[in-house]
């Protein structure tokens, strides 16, 4: 049996009359990849908010971990992983730094936060960089160590908000396979993207229209109900329905 780790029902977000997110309801499994995709104003950084604990939703309801995204937020910001593609690190610490600081604030130990950044440091080769600053290390480097450092405390899910943009597609294979290393380690990813190959990396896909989840399943299966060569073939076709610009 999938354990669930992430559930909506008819989850909802308004702004004044504005409805950003309308009444959606899904659920992502324990290690799954889940591509979370929809065009600029779609409503998908508003849902990934509410999901995340930061922003109450203003009718249905959702679960992250086990807590309720509404009743305990603070719960599920303990049980979470995030990066954004602005990488969340702090460019005049050092990578160590960086490390121990994320620890900290994901309430780790002296002792499991002095282990476990010598064997993150190990992992990603990075040993001789220990002390360099993070301002200092290449784009590709940064965003290794971003996603490691979302992870640090193992979370049950880390939700990556656009982690790869910006860089090159060999470094966002690269990026990828860390991705699947964290998913064979039972970790959930939900991860959104506008590169419509990284969305073929996924196992399940979900694609937002002005607020509402208009598709939601493997990208095998969708671009056979779309009768689609791509998943940029199956994006464009549902873009096409998008009546609003704002949000």
């Amino acid at each position: 049996m999938e354990q669930t780790v992430i559930l909506t029902e008819n989850l909802t977000k308004r702004f004044g009359n504005f409805t950003a997110v309308d009444h959606i309801s899904f659920e992502v499994h324990r290690g799954e990849i889940f591509g979370f995709l929809g065009a600029n104003g779609a409503g998908k950084t508003t849902a990934m908010r509410m999901l995340c604990g930061l922003s109450r939703p203003s009718e249905g309801r959702g679960s992250v971990a086990g807590f309720d995204i509404a009743r305990q937020p603070e719960q599920i910001k303990r049980n979470i992983g995030y990066m954004s593609q602005k990488f969340s690190l702090y460019e005049d610490l050092k990578v160590w730094e960086n490390i121990r600081l994320f620890g900290g604030i994901y309430g780790l130990s002296e002792r499991q936060i002095a282990e476990g950044t010598d064997r993150l440091l190990r992992t990603l080769d990075f040993e001789a960089e220990r002390n360099t600053l993070v301002k200092s290390l290449p784009l590709g480097w940064k965003q290794k160590l971003a996603f490691s450092v979302a992870i640090f405390h193992a979370p049950k899910i880390v939700f990556l908000d656009e982690p790869t943009g910006g860089v090159d597609p060999s470094t966002r294979r690269q990026f990828w396979e860390l991705i699947y290393d964290a998913a064979e380690r039972g970790i959930t990813v939900f991860v959104t993207t506008h590169y419509m190959d990284e969305a073929e990396y996924c196992n399940r896909v979900s694609i937002m229209v002005d607020g509402r989840i208009e598709a939601l399943d493997s990208p095998r299966e969708l671009k056979r109900r779309f009768q689609a060569e791509s998943m940029d073939q199956v994006f464009t076709q549902l873009a096409r329905r998008a009546k609003r610009s704002e949000g």
